[in-house]
């Protein structure tokens, strides 16, 4: 017998013996079972209850595997249907709207637009209000949608309209401050063409001519103090029917013989000599002495040095 069996045989020897051996229960009895079955009973109900609100809240708000309600992800963006509302600031790169419907804008005051540089400096604003509409940048632009054509494009130095005719409708017509340049000028049919400056001058220049045309109707020009016609280098030329002066002073012809020889020299009217216009064939004029008859016809002598 080895050292360890005796050893065994000697404990087992020695330990005292009952007639009934007593058994330790083992487990949660009692209140602390029913409070653990209370407790995974709640979370149980709170499971079912967050699983139901959870597919409630995915139904509502339409949640798919491309998106949420009316908020589509494309490989092209982000989709939008319907009206969308934004109430912090949007940084997008750009917007567009489907082809059979407008793209609409709205906000109770105004809608701003801004366009910043890479250092967040303000370079262009457009402003939509109820009172106007403010731009804000160098040059401002309107191209046409087919050609690309400029239609009209301002900055601080000219301002440029590109359109092939220009059409004021106002009632006042068209009010410039200074000089305007435009190779021509026209009223609309059956309209008058009216060039007036109130208060000052009206100058026409150009550097090969002038030309102003009344198809159908009277050319009228009128001032207070005087009108030139002036041609520097050719000449100026009148071509109608019947040329009139009117308004012109008339004077009254006496001779010598009508005063009386007894008559003191401070008792005499003065002599008083009558001129009349003549025309030359080469365009030019000149004052002859009117007697009894029209002398323009017999000096044609005058003609060759005047």
């Amino acid at each position: 017998m080895t050292r360890e069996q005796y050893i065994l045989a000697t404990q087992q020897n020695s330990l005292p013996r009952t007639e009934h051996p007593q058994f330790y229960p083992v487990g949660i009895y009692g209140w602390r079972k029913r409070c653990l079955y209370f407790f995974v009973l709640l979370l149980l109900v709170t499971m079912i209850v967050n699983l139901a609100m959870t597919i409630w809240i995915l139904k509502v708000m339409n949640f798919t595997v491309d998106g949420m309600g009316n908020l589509r992800v494309t490989k092209k963006g982000i989709r939008l249907e319907g009206i969308s509302e934004f109430l912090l600031p949007l940084y997008v790169k750009e917007i567009h709207s489907r082809k059979d419907s407008p793209l609409v804008l709205q906000s109770d005051r105004n809608v701003t637009v801004n366009a910043r540089n890479h250092m967040g400096q303000l370079t262009g604003q457009l402003t939509v209000g109820a009172d106007a509409v403010e731009a804000q940048c160098k040059r401002f632009e309107v191209r046409a949608s087919d050609s690309g054509k400029v239609l009209f494009s301002a900055d601080e130095d000219e301002i440029v309209i590109g359109a092939d005719r220009l059409k004021v409708t106002g009632t006042e017509g068209a009010v410039f401050g200074h000089s305007v340049e435009t190779p021509h000028i026209r009223a609309e049919p059956s309209q008058d063409l009216k060039l007036e400056s109130p208060t000052r001058s009206l100058v026409m220049e150009a550097p090969r001519g002038v030309q102003v045309n009344a198809a159908a109707g009277d050319l009228k020009a009128t001032c207070r103090k005087e009108l030139h016609l002036q041609s520097t280098e050719g000449e100026i030329f009148l071509n109608a029917d019947t040329i009139r002066l009117g308004n012109l002073p008339v004077g009254s012809f006496s001779s010598s013989s009508s005063f009386s020889s007894s008559s003191s020299p401070s008792s005499s009217a003065p002599r008083q000599t009558i001129y009349e216009l003549c025309a030359c064939p080469n365009g030019k004029l000149y004052l002859s002495p009117a007697g009894a008859g029209s002398t323009c016809q017999s000096s044609s002598n005058i003609c060759l040095w005047s």
